[in-house]
């Protein structure tokens, strides 16, 4: 990607788009095929994903630009029915170039499993399972050929206690290098298969068998700057500053906050095929880790006055394996992204929740999240209503002009033209 910074890619047609992607992405006759094929699947192929299918559900699919992420630029496509979160990511990645862009870092991909062991004398089994951890591991690697071949797989096992109103009982995990992979799989996997064995080492019972969705040991985390004077001077700054300090307070706006990092986030996740839920099951759960729930993002002031965002959270994500090999959409956006790796995608990922949390809280600090959001959201009530596309704009631009939005003006409106 040599820049991905293009001028009104937004006011440019969906054939004028698709050129651009077709040029610096390197798409084929059939990717293009497959992103003018509304949705991606057909029934046949949502049939086999899931059971008692009867039909697909289409989402809006776009492009964020000018983001530089650790030096290299991306086009980012994002899946999403929101409206302004892809404009919103992309206006910050522009504002965020100025100073080199997004700096990121990923940890390995490190998936925990747990194996949930009761009816066992806790501190005899815990020594009992720590000194066979090399057989574990080995009996555990033994389940991924792919895994072992590549130097990764199971590396560690650990053990807690945990005592419940039910009775006491040992957590043994697991700690596997999975890879490119997201991992719940083979993660899954490798916990039932050594479950026998830690029976059998402990003279206990194994119940639950199965991956943890809080990736601890799997943390994105970054920064960018974002210039005073493209954020709107130092009195914008200081608000932005303030509204970061009462989402680092209080936990309903918190909530709020954090949503708003997840829109970017979750946009990307759902165009490279991600598991959704557990990305956003483990950010909540990072944002509670002290003991009350609070931003996952941090905002300051640099020696310059700029504003300086920091994120991080945990992502676990995968480039191959699951949907992502079989859904044709999913394969034509992770091309467009031309991401290497799970590591790379993650933080890749992080950069534009930073981004789309930037956008938010700088709106909400200055001319308030109405302006700008409500002009998109009058284009759906514009198509709700029926309004033909030729008095659509018009339409449009008297009831953002009036504070008035909604089915029944626009209706109203368009009996007066």
């Amino acid at each position: 990607m040599a820049n991905s910074s293009i001028p009104k890619f937004n006011e440019k047609t969906r054939d004028e788009k698709l050129k651009i992607l077709e040029s610096l992405c390197g798409l084929s006759k059939e990717d293009l095929e497959i992103l003018k094929n509304d949705g991606g699947i057909s029934f046949n192929q949502a049939n086999n994903m899931i059971e008692n299918a009867i039909g697909t559900l289409s989402f809006p699919l776009g492009i964020a630009t000018n983001f530089t992420i650790n030096g290299k630029d991306y086009l980012i496509p994002m899946v999403i029915e929101e409206p302004s979160v892809v404009a919103a990511s992309s206006k910050a990645a522009k504002i965020a170039r100025k100073h080199g862009g997004f700096v990121m870092t990923a940890d390995e991909s490190y998936s925990i499993g747990q194996i949930q062991v009761v009816d066992v004398d806790v501190k005899s089994a815990i020594q009992k399972i720590m000194k066979s951890t090399n057989e574990i591991i080995q009996l555990a690697n033994s389940k991924s050929k792919t895994l072992s071949q590549m130097k990764k797989g199971a590396k560690e096992v650990s053990c807690k206690k945990v005592e419940a109103k039910y009775g006491k009982m040992i957590i043994v995990e697991l700690l596997i290098d999975v890879g490119d992979a997201m991992g719940a799989n083979v993660t899954n996997t490798m916990c039932e298969s050594v479950a026998p064995l830690i029976e059998q080492i402990t003279g206990g019972r194994a119940i639950l068998r199965i991956l943890s969705n809080y990736s601890t040991k799997r943390l994105v985390r970054g920064k960018a700057i974002f210039d005073k004077d493209e954020v709107g001077g130092e009195k914008i700054i200081d608000n932005i500053l303030w509204a970061y300090e009462f989402a680092a307070n209080d936990p309903y706006r918190a909530v709020t906050h954090n949503k708003g990092i997840m829109n970017g986030i979750i946009a990307v996740a759902n165009s490279t095929g991600q598991d959704t839920r557990a990305i956003e099951a483990a950010a909540h759960a990072y944002a509670s880790r002290q003991g009350r729930y609070t931003s996952i993002t941090t905002w300051k002031k640099d020696r310059n006055g700029n504003l300086v965002g920091e994120i991080e959270l945990p992502m676990s994500v995968g480039i191959v394996g699951g949907i992502i090999n079989i859904h044709p959409m999913i394969k034509v956006c992770t091309k467009i992204l031309g991401v290497k790796s799970a590591k790379e995608l993650a933080c890749i990922m992080g950069a534009v929740g930073l981004a789309q949390n930037f956008s938010a809280i700088r709106a909400l600090a200055s001319e308030g999240i109405q302006k700008g959001h409500m002009k998109l959201h009058a284009r759906n009530i514009v198509a709700s209503a029926g309004i033909p596309t030729e008095k659509a704009d018009e339409v449009i631009s008297r009831m953002v002009k009036e504070g008035n939005i909604s089915v029944t003006r626009a209706k109203e409106i368009f009996q007066e033209l």
